[in-house]
């Protein structure tokens, strides 16, 4: 990081990562070609966890290749100072990690479950009747922290 001043503990990477509805999951295949989405993350731990349909690109990149890197945005807030300086108040987390799929069905469901509870609290009694007609269809992947690097420029 080339602004250390700018750097963060992992305390605050974790509590930001907590906070943040989503994450933009970076990918690449065998050549190197980047493939880049947003996802709804849960953190348990020292790892993430999304959820997905069986199938598809985000997939067959996963299976290629397993390495991925995650970046959450908490503060994103350009502004101005007279007379002529323009910059950002913002917060930032990358994290790079292995990514495997989950198969165990506890495991599954104990992710899926902290996901529903992070991102829709109020509604947790649909979730049983969700789970019973979604879990065979769903995908689960645990991404293991390896590297955090949290960065920010807070308002003084």
């Amino acid at each position: 990081m080339r602004r250390k001043d700018r750097a963060q503990g992992r305390e605050f990477a974790l509590e930001l990562i907590d906070r943040c509805t989503h994450g933009v999951m970076a990918l690449s295949n065998r050549e190197g070609a980047p493939y880049c989405l947003p996802l709804s993350f849960v953190r348990m731990g020292d790892s993430l966890y999304f959820h997905c349909a069986r199938q598809g690109r985000k997939i067959e990149l996963l299976r290629a290749c397993p390495q991925v890197c995650v970046t959450f945005v908490g503060e994103d807030r350009p502004y101005f100072q007279a007379p002529a300086m323009y910059s950002t108040w913002f917060q930032s987390v990358i994290v790079t990690g292995t990514a495997r799929e989950v198969t165990g069905p506890e495991e599954k469901t104990e992710a899926l479950r902290a996901l529903c509870e992070k991102v829709t609290p109020d509604h947790m009694g649909a979730f049983g009747q969700a789970l019973e007609d979604s879990l065979s269809v769903t995908a689960v992947w645990e991404i293991q922290m390896e590297d955090i690097s949290a960065k920010a420029k807070l308002e003084a």
